[in-house]
């Protein structure tokens, strides 16, 4: 648990407010909807139970629980690289605990080739870091600046 930081103009936009979803958003301030980033995280099939999503300003408060502290990961992930998050303040509960992973911040040049000489002191476990981002990352060859990505402890 804990907050973490990300670099708010990064990342694509969260998805649209479904229709099924009670528009609130005109009454609130601009901004991000719970609901647009609870959406985010079923789309990937990251189950959380009991998931509960508040958006203060540009920082996201997620609670539930999860089977392993892989699924918790790439909750946070998810959710700190939508563009206009900058924080999330983690207090979710894991039923399994593992070691965690470093978060890296993609910088300009990076690949994940790099990523993986620069930690894992090998260019040839780039598929590890890619494996370990997915659904997040759907092509090796696409990441940003500014992105966060799990690097996970080798077994």
């Amino acid at each position: 648990m804990g907050l973490f930081s990300f670099f708010k103009k990064a990342g694509p936009p969260p998805p649209p407010v479904s229709i099924t979803a009670p528009v609130v958003q005109s009454v609130q301030k601009p901004g991000i909807h719970p609901s647009q980033l609870e959406a985010l995280v079923n789309s990937m099939d990251l189950c959380v139970d009991n998931l509960d999503l508040h958006v203060n300003d540009d920082t996201v408060i997620v609670r539930g629980e999860c089977d392993t502290q892989e699924i918790r990961e790439k909750v946070i992930l998810l959710l700190g690289n939508v563009n206009g998050i900058a924080c999330v303040d983690d207090q979710m509960i894991v039923k399994v605990h593992a070691p965690e992973s470093i978060f890296y911040e993609v910088k300009s040049g990076d690949n994940l080739s790099k990523i993986s000489k620069l930690h894992y002191g090998t260019s040839n476990k780039y598929m590890v870091i890619f494996e370990a981002n997915k659904p997040m990352l759907k092509n090796v060859d696409l990441i940003y600046p500014g992105q966060k990505l799990r690097i996970p402890p080798l077994d």
